[in-house]
């Protein structure tokens, strides 16, 4: 939940833990958090380190002894951008403003905070105050002005442009200033790997859409400015050309948490991608030279070139979803049930596994903020970050904005349904999750056939690899179960009360069972809707 808010309002939320069993138990969360650059404390207790009463705070319990591990901040080190402990009281605050001022300055993330209980019981003779004004974070960076004439004279005179993001349109003000800048230059393209926000919006001529580093495009530029993106392209399947031109921009180009990543650039720059789009966007609007070369018929040729090919693109994904009430259900058609059944202001929290990139091609999310992925590999996140981002659309904006969480059937089980729709009951927070069951996890099967396409376990089933979830559970009993009592927003399980919970096989059906499930999360209650895809024995899909 801290993770959704804290991305939704770009502030950070505090998060508490018992030492260091609750420390683990973040596990994936804070990868998540650390990779999809979200700004959370996280505070954890530390064991008692006086045994016999010799001060305030010493151990008194069984556990203290056990639960005293040689380095408790060992644990998640790595993907904080710090870490830290509070030793007396009278540092706490100085102890608490320095990590919060990493936490908030770009790439934001995770900072990790312990203390123990000594210390937190300690009395304090003569409060004091900090001025927080005075520890605040870094500041936005810009581009030096050799780098904008640079990057903007090699947009403009490129043949085949293409800007590669992922992370730009956290800041909601950046998917304007990329369409200023795409509008400016005819034929120049964006690609948006998905790092966890929507950067451009799908329906723009320029838009090549989310595909998780994977295009041809990469392959055809001739020139690629890499915005906030910390994987461009995959270099074993779409390098780009010899010859291309590369300009890399973003807040961490040198991706300082990650390994190994050895994307080439002729120019890299640590700068903040909203200060520069603005850069570059004045840049062009005063260059004489600029808009001259911007005045030859070519670039209008390029624009509408560009305008059909995503006309027909868009068309054919509309083919692809055209099934009839009786058919059974594949990812296209449910990507376009689901955007035709919520309200147009609706935010996507998507963690769709395989499924993600047909379902943006459905969904074709134009709003910034519209759609957020975890910008990681740890499964499990949308459940909590769902109620999250609905709860920090409702405190920014003021009224009751929809939410829906779509969500694989596997990683509908990692989320902890049972503590997400606890909680989603006893503090009143309605959203939509759709549950697309697959019958699996076929993702595992996806990176087998990337390696070894021919060995035998590609060629057996699900079940045989172990990656089955057939028979299925029942996902929508599972919420239920966990919501029902009363006090809750969703009550107990009576007609026209509690969580609602459906199920749709077919097209006829998923268009009823969406209907009544936006009507319930619109009235106040939550609602789950599992989907059942049609797939085979091996997750491919049969429609």
């Amino acid at each position: 939940m801290a993770d959704g808010w804290a991305r939704t309002t770009g502030r950070p939320q505090a998060v508490i833990v018992h030492v260091d069993v609750g420390t683990q138990a973040l596990g994936a969360a804070m990868h998540n958090a650390n990779t999809g650059r979200c700004p959370v404390l996280i505070f954890a207790g530390l064991c008692p380190f006086t045994e016999s009463g010799e001060l305030q705070g010493s151990r008194t319990e069984y556990q203290h002894w056990l639960q005293d591990t040689p380095d408790q901040k060992a644990i998640v080190r790595q993907y904080c951008r710090y870490v830290g402990e509070l030793r007396t009281a009278h540092t706490v605050k100085e102890t608490v403003a320095r990590a919060m001022q990493f936490a908030t300055s770009d790439p934001k993330g995770p900072v990790y905070l312990v203390g123990a209980r000594e210390v937190l019981a300690e009395t304090i003779q003569e409060p004091y105050i900090i001025k927080q004004e005075e520890l605040g974070p870094i500041e936005p960076a810009a581009l030096p002005q050799t780098a904008v004439k640079t990057i903007s004279e090699a947009l403009v005179h490129a043949k085949s442009p293409l800007i590669i993001t992922g992370y730009s349109g956290r800041n909601q003000g950046c998917p304007p200033q990329l369409v200023q800048l795409v509008d400016f230059i005819p034929g120049l393209r964006v690609f948006d790997t998905g790092g966890s926000d929507m950067c451009f919006p799908f329906t723009h001529r320029g838009a090549v859409g989310f595909r998780l580093s994977f295009d041809p495009v990469t392959t055809e530029a001739d020139v690629i400015l890499i915005l906030d993106c910390d994987v461009p392209w995959i270099p074993s399947r779409n390098p780009p050309r010899d010859d291309a031109r590369i300009y890399h921009v973003d807040i961490d180009p040198l991706n300082a948490s990650i390994g190994i990543s050895s994307f080439p650039a002729h120019g890299r720059w640590r700068a903040d991608s909203y200060t520069a789009l603005t850069q570059l966007n004045a840049y062009l609007t005063h260059s004489h030279s600029l808009k001259t070369s911007l005045s030859d018929p070519i670039y209008v040729q390029r624009g509408e070139r560009l305008e059909a090919d995503r006309a027909a693109q868009i068309a054919s994904f509309a083919k692809l979803a055209a099934l009839s009430p009786s058919s059974t259900l594949n990812i296209h058609h449910v990507g376009a049930a689901i955007k035709s059944a919520v309200p147009s202001d609706t935010v996507f929290v998507v963690e769709a596994a395989t499924c993600s990139i047909p379902l943006a091609d459905q969904l074709q999310v134009d709003m910034p903020g519209g759609w957020l992925n975890s910008g990681g590999a740890g499964l499990g996140w949308s459940g909590g970050a769902a109620l999250g981002v609905k709860l920090a659309l409702e405190a920014s904006s003021g009224y009751s904005r929809f939410v829906c969480q779509i969500v694989g059937d596997g990683t509908f089980l990692f989320s902890a349904p049972s503590s997400v729709y606890w909680i989603a009951a006893r503090y009143g927070i309605p959203v939509l999750t759709i549950v697309l069951n697959n019958r699996g996890w076929n993702a595992p099967r996806r990176s087998l056939e990337l390696v070894q396409p021919s060995v035998q376990a590609s060629q057996v089933s699900n079940r045989e690899m172990h990656i089955s979830l057939d028979p299925s559970p029942n996902y929508g009993g599972i919420a239920q179960a966990a919501a029902a009592g009363k006090g809750g927003c969703f009550g107990v399980v009576e007609e026209g009360k509690g969580l609602f919970a459906g199920k749709a096989n077919t097209a006829g059906e998923l268009k009823q069972v969406l209907a009544e499930a936006v009507r319930c999360v619109a009235g106040g209650r939550g609602a789950v809707v599992e989907v059942v895809l049609d797939v085979g024995d091996m997750g491919e899909a049969l429609r």
